[in-house]
């Protein structure tokens, strides 16, 4: 699907972003790979590592539409992972965090359309559903848009999707790390916020391979969701530094004790799959009847029941210490 193709991501000097250039680079031969972000000191370091003849490196920011529409030249996919990410910088800098995440969001979308990119998919987070922080209020509204621009593409063949996860295993900023920075340091207790807090938990290898396959599997305007196990925050803790104590400090502002990724307002909304849900649109698109009931690869999903909700906290499948532990020798691996 990837070879002789151009393909765009946005931040693409992050975690996410360096795995999904390793695994591309692997598996297939694109005309070219941009990558579109703000920092060039991030570029430079990245260029180290990635410097096949496909490369490209563009200095550019998703609030700046122009530098978008130049960059999406001839683009065939792009993967929107650009943003402010950190729930207690948003809630400190709010306007910074929708400057980005929301107007930055509408500028991938105009600049795609304007390119008429055949597919785009914009990273969300499980912050995104039924959101108490701003952060997770910026990516709803950023999800909101995706979907709906499938409504406005006309007679562009560009089509959106979204796809929400949780928590990265080891990804820049992070716990993991954050953890191991601390024990590392001979901290005399990790920094628990709440003893019942749980997540989702994915490995950065796991999210790229679910971001490949619904580029496949879209037909536009879904939002995708792995099944993914979840993890107790302690019980992390004990798996990294086993021999180290916690303390409750509390809840940081804007936290959740338990993260959402499929709310029971949409149940009627939700279609599971073999290994994903998939979150429909809200809205009818005009001159479409696509049944999300199927798609692309003729997979087919069932309607889940109604009031279901996939919540970190009652999640039916949860890591021990030992499998966490695997996680992370997985992540790194």
């Amino acid at each position: 699907m990837f070879n002789d193709k151009s393909i765009l991501i946005t931040g693409g000097t992050g975690s996410f972003g360096k795995k999904y250039v390793k695994t591309i680079l692997a598996r297939y031969k694109p005309r070219r790979l941009i990558i579109f972000s703000r920092d060039e000191l991030k570029q430079f370091e990245m260029q180290q590592d990635f410097n096949d003849p496909c490369m490209r490196y563009f200095i550019g920011d998703v609030r700046d539409f122009d530098r978008l529409l130049q960059a999406m030249n001839h683009v065939d996919f792009v993967i929107h992972a650009a943003a402010l990410k950190q729930v207690p910088a948003a809630e400190y800098n709010p306007m910074e965090c929708i400057k980005t995440n929301i107007h930055g969001a509408e500028n991938v979308i105009r600049a795609a359309l304007a390119n008429n990119v055949e597919k785009v998919i914009a990273l969300s987070t499980d912050k995104a559903a039924n959101p108490i922080n701003l952060y997770g209020a910026t990516k709803l509204a950023s999800d909101k848009l995706f979907v709906a621009a499938n409504n406005i593409s006309g007679g562009h063949r560009t089509r959106f999707a979204v796809v929400r996860y949780g928590n990265v295993v080891g990804s820049r900023g992070s716990v993991v790390p954050f953890f191991k920075q601390l024990v590392a340091s001979g901290a005399a207790a990790l920094p628990i916020t709440h003893p019942e807090m749980t997540r989702f938990w994915i490995t950065l290898q796991q999210g790229v391979d679910f971001v490949l396959t619904n580029f496949q599997r879209m037909h536009g305007g879904e939002i995708f969701v792995p099944k993914i196990p979840s993890i107790r925050i302690l019980d992390l803790a004990r798996a990294i530094a086993p021999e180290v104590d916690t303390k409750i400090v509390g809840i940081r502002p804007g936290e959740k004790l338990h993260e959402i990724m499929c709310p029971a307002d949409d149940s009627h909304l939700t279609v599971e799959f073999g290994d994903h849900y998939v979150l429909s649109p809200t809205i009818m698109f005009n001159g479409r009847a696509d049944d999300f009931s199927r798609n692309a690869l003729n997979e087919q999903g069932r309607p889940v029941k109604q009031g279901f909700e996939y919540n970190s906290g009652s999640n039916d499948h949860f890591l021990s210490i030992e499998q966490i532990r695997e996680f992370d020798q997985l992540a790194h691996a």
